[in-house]
Parts: structure tokens; C-alpha cells; sequence
């Protein structure tokens, strides 16, 4: 009798103890707390700790900006993964030459010294491939050292293409706009400053 009794006991101590338990553990499936979305639970929300990359019809302010005529000012530096062998350690290749950057025409054959970049397309597509919201987010991503590039500075990638092929020119030059303010051109891994010289 004593061991019966023992027994009941103890099966009350245990289902007590696991009325205790249940009340403080929830079922996951009845929660009341918001549960984290698949994909979207990762995404930071600072994105100007990042860059965005997507493609983009380039808006009409950067626009206003990019179309002129442009000439190499100077070298700025080197990107920091390689060396271009043919513009290290000057550059001064391209220094003094022209592009012609329009909306409905594009020209680098004013790239006099390099056969390689001569391009003239009639009504390119111009594209922002990238944004970065300040140097840090923009070094991250292109490991390039921009002198002067600031903490705020907003820099754009711009992508040029053959309308009929819509292949972006297959050559190393791209452009990057900062802060509607200044335009470099990276060819292969040398970065050059240009200067406006007609709108």
C-alpha cells in the first residue's frame, strides 16, 4: 500500500511539474510574437552601409551632369588588385585626351593613344549599374581609393551600351559619377579625374 501511495505521489509531482513547465513554454505555432521573414529578416536596414546594385535608366539630374565633353585631367591612382601595365605608374597616356558623352552619342575615340577604346555609338543606353552612399560603402565594394572621396559622398556607376546589341561597351572604361559633382573614369585598373569642358 505504501508503494501504491509512493507511486500516486510521485506521478502528481511529476504532472504538477509538467503543468508548471507548460505554462511557461508557448507553443511556436500559436506565438503571439512576429516571426522573422525568410529573405527579408537578413536584409540590413542601414543601406548606407552598403551599395545598391541593379541596373537603372540613369535619372535625369546625373544625366543633366554626365552629357558634355569631357577631357582627362589627371591620374588619381590605381585600383589596389592590379596594376594596369600600360598607364602605371603616370598615366599620362590618356592625359589632355577627350570623350564625348551625349545623350543621343557617345565617343571615345578622342582616347587617341589606345586603339582598343575607340567607341562611337549613336543613341547609347546609359545605365546606373551601382550606387554607393558614402567611401566607406563605396570601398567595400570596389576596393578603389578615391582621393577626396568623403563619408557622405554618393557615387554612381555608369554603364554605357550598344543600343542594337545592348552590350555594355566591352572594353575596360566605366564611369563614376560622385555626387553630381565630379566624373572618373576608370580604364581597366587606372582611375583618372576628368574635367567638363563644354555642356
Amino acid at each position: 500500500m505504501k508503494k501504491a501511495l509512493l507511486a500516486c505521489i510521485m506521478i502528481i509531482l511529476m504532472l504538477a511539474s509538467a503543468c508548471g513547465n507548460v505554462e511557461k513554454t508557448s507553443n511556436p505555432n500559436t506565438s503571439s510574437e512576429p516571426k522573422p521573414e525568410t529573405q527579408e529578416a537578413i536584409i540590413p536596414k542601414n543601406t548606407s552601409e552598403y551599395c545598391t546594385v541593379e541596373s537603372i535608366n540613369m535619372d535625369s539630374e546625373t544625366g543633366k551632369y554626365f552629357y558634355g565633353t569631357w577631357r582627362v585631367e589627371k591620374l588619381l591612382g590605381f585600383a589596389n588588385s592590379y596594376n594596369d601595365a600600360s598607364e602605371y605608374p603616370t598615366g599620362q597616356k590618356f592625359i589632355g585626351d577627350k570623350i564625348i558623352i551625349e545623350k543621343d552619342f557617345f565617343s571615345s575615340k578622342g582616347l587617341k593613344n589606345y586603339s582598343k577604346y575607340q567607341y562611337e555609338l549613336k543613341n547609347p543606353l546609359y545605365q546606373i549599374t551601382a550606387a554607393c552612399y558614402n567611401s566607406d560603402s563605396f570601398y567595400r565594394f570596389y576596393k578603389i581609393d578615391i582621393p577626396d572621396l568623403k563619408i557622405n559622398d554618393e557615387v554612381k556607376a555608369i554603364d554605357i551600351s550598344d543600343p542594337s546589341t545592348k552590350m555594355s561597351i566591352p572594353v575596360g572604361l566605366s564611369f563614376l559619377v560622385v555626387n553630381n559633382d565630379r566624373l572618373i573614369l576608370l580604364s581597366e585598373a587606372t582611375i583618372f579625374e576628368l574635367k567638363k569642358i563644354t555642356d
